[in-house]
């Protein structure tokens, strides 16, 4: 705000200082007019996207030479209306083109223009990072392996959602939010990595969910998270969505029945006279009868595996009960 007063002061100064050299103080009014005009177009700029006026100007010009090209044989037929045809068809092809032009170019950049007259290729892998996965971390480490490439855009909507988080007066919340800011640090110094803060705004709307779905669909970009419901209400309105909890459920090893494996039980299961133990990677293994084996290694066979959004779980047996229930049933 201060600054788009010093704007109009200093046009309106410069128009009355202009004035009293020509001999005349209307310029100042002029002046002044001219920082109004400045802040206006300012503001107009920020909410019409920069793609969709490059791409409304390429569609308008590309239906205009179409709209004059293909009404071009007619010239000799129709020499008495050609001039009116001539003039509808530009108006009609043109006019279509602008809406074309307007829809298609809304990812459209000044930077995808250059690589186009360099013959390069035009898009961009953008991916938007949300809240919950910078704090995560593990996106760092994913970085790191060279698995993912290209542009991560942050919201300043996100910068200010974490500072919040970080200057939480509750001591977890304020050390998950110093991480997150810790995170993305860490993946700005990645060179194969580029981070670019974004001023996009949505002041309409609130949640910060919302608005991350806006922006993706605004730069044709996908969303990381692993937020569940922040993917099902993304995917639900077509916005791309990589999960890294899915991800890291894809990466785990695959277990089939039959097969053995020897786990260590920590504590009693939820049904009667369970154990459950972990695997490395945090899967849970219920061993059935396993609840008198806690705090000790033991052998398992395989029973059934359970897949779910949430989670993996393997249910196993004790093979000395396994064998044991064998010999029942012969």
């Amino acid at each position: 705000m201060v600054l788009k007063v010093l704007i109009i002061l200093a046009c309106t100064l410069t128009g009355y200082i202009v004035g009293l050299a020509q001999g005349n103080k209307i310029y100042g009014l002029f002046g002044l007019g001219a920082g109004l005009l400045i802040i206006l177009v300012e503001g107009l700029s920020r909410k019409i996207l920069l793609g969709r006026v490059f791409g409304a100007l390429i569609g308008i010009a590309t239906g205009t030479l179409f709209g004059i090209l293909v009404i071009y044989p007619l010239k000799d037929l129709l020499p008495e209306n050609y001039s009116l045809i001539r003039s509808l068809s530009i108006l009609f092809f043109g006019y279509l083109g602008l809406l074309i032009g307007a829809v298609r170019g809304k990812g459209l950049r000044l930077q995808s223009l250059i690589k186009l007259l360099q013959g390069q290729p035009t898009t961009e892998n953008l991916k938007i990072l949300d809240t919950s996965v910078i704090i995560d971390g593990r996106i760092a480490d994913i970085c790191e392996t060279g698995f993912v490439e290209g542009t991560f855009i942050i919201p300043q909507f996100i910068l200010r959602e974490l500072q919040h988080i970080a200057d939480s007066h509750d001591p977890l919340r304020r050390a998950r939010g110093r991480r997150g800011l810790d995170i993305l640090h860490r993946i700005q110094k990645m060179s194969h990595i580029e981070v670019k803060i974004v001023e996009e705004d949505f002041p309409n709307i609130r949640e910060v969910d919302s608005k991350l779905i806006a922006l993706a669909k605004a730069l044709n970009a996908k969303v990381i998270t692993n937020d569940f419901n922040l993917n099902k209400v993304a995917e639900v309105q077509g916005v791309p969505v990589l999960n890294i909890n899915e991800l890291a459920n894809a990466l785990r090893p695959v277990v089939l029945p039959g097969e053995k494996m020897k786990v260590f039980i920590i504590k009693e299961g939820k049904e009667y006279n369970q154990g459950v133990a972990y695997l490395d990677d945090g899967t849970m293994v219920v061993v059935e009868n396993g609840r008198r084996y806690i705090g000790k290694n033991v052998e398992t066979v395989v029973t059934s595996v359970l897949q779910s959004t949430a989670g993996r779980m393997i249910f196993t047996r004790v093979i000395e009960e396994s064998e044991k229930e064998e010999a029942r049933t012969r």
